[in-house]
């Protein structure tokens, strides 16, 4: 399928937050771990969203429709390097926490890890929070391009049994495409455009949901 991305939304602030009937995915992770260049990756452009040289630039909520398929992908601010006040720090928690807490559309969470660390703090408070509330986490190793095979399938499995999923963390690069085409079927899953089971290179009925 032929997919486009594009940039429909941008929040900044509690009151602006409203409902949308069609799904959500959200995508988090710690500033510099690649989400928008994983972004443009899966929207085949290069600038849409924008790179910075300065990890924990974005500092709002990001919606990015989906086309066809009709669901959002929405772009969290990162967490862990940003340097800016304290206050400016709550606030993005507040926001982030309204927009989770409070949303009904929230299908699951995209949660990017950087596959040359080991899990760090941050990461493992993020994907605890998560699933305090519930929230499906979807676990994605980026830059998976980077360590060597053996150390990426270690950390995937050190992730696994953390998360106690039923399968390993999904190895995806921005710069060379791995995981492209099994992420989109897994966020379409999610999104419910797509059966359980629908990836080409998971057996049938084999696919359970992250937890």
């Amino acid at each position: 399928m032929n997919r486009t991305i594009e940039l429909v939304k941008t929040i900044y602030e509690i009151k602006q937050l409203e409902e949308f009937s069609e799904p959500q995915i959200a995508l988090a992770g710690r500033s510099n771990v690649g989400k928008s260049s994983l972004v443009n990756r899966l929207a085949g452009r290069k600038t849409l969203a924008k790179i910075s040289s300065k990890p924990g630039k974005t500092r709002s909520l990001n919606y990015y429709r989906v086309n066809p398929d009709g669901f959002y992908l929405v772009d969290l601010p990162g967490y862990g390097y940003a340097k800016c006040s304290k206050t400016e720090r709550e606030k993005w928690g507040k926001l982030i926490e309204a927009y989770m807490t409070a949303n009904p559309g929230l299908k699951a969470v995209v949660v990017l890890l950087d596959s040359r660390l080991t899990p760090q703090k941050l990461d493992l408070e993020l994907t605890s929070y998560l699933r305090g509330l519930g929230i499906p986490v979807i676990p994605v190793l980026t830059k998976a391009d980077k360590p060597k095979q053996r150390d990426r399938a270690a950390l995937q499995n050190q992730w696994k049994d953390i998360l106690q999923q039923s399968r390993l963390p999904l190895a995806f690069s921005s710069k060379t495409g791995m995981g492209e085409d099994k992420l989109w079927n897994i966020l379409a899953e999610y999104a419910g455009m797509a059966a359980p089971g629908s990836d080409p290179d998971e057996p049938k009925g084999d696919i359970e949901p992250f937890s």
